[in-house]
């Protein structure tokens, strides 16, 4: 078990933070991938089915390692999620059936003067951020159920027992699957949610907001969102970061922006829309 580890980043912004992933308790290996250090908290999920997901999601986190205790820039994560789709395709074309991660998580990252989180996401795993007593999920799924969801071809209640919920659109290696950014500056007081699907498959919205609130710091929070996630029958792989803003933030009663960008190679296309070396990387070994 880890404990909770502070970090000030060149930036002057303080986080804590701390994490859990684990097996769970009906797969035979853990193909979930962690990489836990300032500026950089992400989750990659290893694709079910495939006979080495937990080599593709330790193959996309490991083109991420360059960036710890940088003060890196928005094209910077881009090159990054470039070179991990690089090394998945590297992954898969050495087995028989193939490959692929998901990618979620967030980069301290400086824009316009100012400290900002750049949100990456491909796939189902998600981002949330609790500010007081306010959860909200900042991602959005790359899966089958979002499309119907979004169509209103599905409801949120027949979205629980729907056949094909674990279903994903986009995958790290895979053709045609762009990754979503966007930046949202930085807020003192708030606390992040980084997690594979494994957490979010046995937690509603609601428990995710109650252990938020309710459990201590970051490393207290990460543990008992899993021991909950055990409880409630732990069939997946279970990954969990959370990440405190201590100071060096916006003012949380500030109105903060979300900015979105489209990447394409590796340059990033701005459109107004919708460091330290206390790191802690984890690969999985030991389904999705």
């Amino acid at each position: 078990m880890t404990t909770a580890v502070e970090a000030v980043t060149d930036g002057a912004v303080r986080v804590r933070f701390g994490f859990r992933t684990d097996v769970g308790l009906k797969r035979r290996i853990n193909e979930d991938s962690v990489l836990v250090g300032s500026p950089v908290f992400l989750v990659a999920d290893g694709m079910g089915g495939h006979e080495a997901g937990d080599r593709a999601s330790a193959a996309v986190i490991a083109e991420f390692r360059a960036l710890l205790g940088t003060n890196p820039g928005p094209d910077d994560v881009v090159q990054a999620v470039d070179r991990a789709h690089r090394a998945v395709r590297a992954v898969a074309e050495g087995t028989t059936r193939g490959a692929g991660s998901t990618l979620t998580g967030v980069v301290l990252v400086t824009h316009e003067g100012r400290p900002h989180w750049l949100l990456v996401n491909v796939g189902d795993s998600r981002v949330y951020r609790l500010l007081g007593a306010d959860l909200a999920q900042l991602t959005v799924d790359h899966s089958l159920v979002q499309e119907l969801l979004d169509n209103g071809t599905l409801d949120r209640a027949g979205a629980a027992t729907f056949a094909k919920r674990n279903v994903i659109t986009r995958a790290m290696g895979a053709d045609d699957s762009p990754a979503d950014f966007w930046l949202r500056p930085v807020v003192t007081g708030e606390r992040l949610l980084i997690c594979s699907d494994g957490l979010t498959g046995e937690l509603s919205p609601e428990a995710l907001r109650a252990a938020m609130t309710l459990n201590g710091d970051t490393q207290q929070t990460a543990d008992v969102l899993l021991g909950h996630a055990l409880g409630s029958g732990g069939r997946d792989n279970i990954s969990v970061v959370i990440v405190d803003v201590v100071s060096g933030g916006e003012d949380p009663r500030e109105n903060s922006t979300t900015t979105g960008f489209a990447a394409t190679g590796t340059g990033a296309d701005f459109t107004s829309d919708h460091a330290s070396d206390d790191t802690a990387e984890v690969p999985g070994r030991g389904g999705r």
